[in-house]
């Protein structure tokens, strides 16, 4: 199994953006929990950052074309505003999910509306790196309740 992780504009930032909203931890530090958990679940998973939303965009493209079984998108800002992405997202027939850092229901109010959420078939909001292994189990187990 393979799962493409995406993330958005400014996650590179973690550990000096916004220390008390998103921690000290760094964004090299996202990655090795999310390799790491991975690891321990047999699966192969790409880790990816850009801060544009076209390559963004191609990424998910790209998983398409390539097989991969499953997305998880972090969209940043992009969450509240881009219709493309949520478009990419739609067109795609696999498992994805949007994760968040921080809870985003808690935050500024135009914060709490994701137009990306709807092309996922869900949303973590607010467990830090837990809500990418989360994210990783629940396309896991989409697989395992499919056969």
């Amino acid at each position: 199994m393979r799962i493409i992780v995406l993330n958005g504009p400014n996650l590179n930032f973690l550990g000096i953006r916004e220390v008390g909203v998103y921690g000290t931890s760094g964004y090299e530090e996202l990655v090795s929990s999310i390799k790491e958990k991975a690891e321990k679940m047999g699966i192969q998973v790409d880790v990816y950052q850009r801060n544009s939303e076209g390559e963004l965009i191609d990424l998910i493209q790209q998983a398409y074309h390539e097989k991969a079984e499953g997305i998880i998108i972090n969209p940043g800002a992009y969450t509240h505003y881009s219709y493309a992405l949520h478009d990419a997202l739609a067109s795609v027939s696999m498992p994805k999910v949007e994760v968040h850092l921080s809870n985003i229901h808690k935050r500024e109010a135009f914060r709490h509306v994701s137009v990306t959420a709807p092309a996922c078939d869900g949303q973590i909001a607010g467990l830090g790196f837990l809500g990418y292994q989360l994210a990783m189990e629940a396309i896991m187990e989409h697989y395992e309740k499919r056969d």
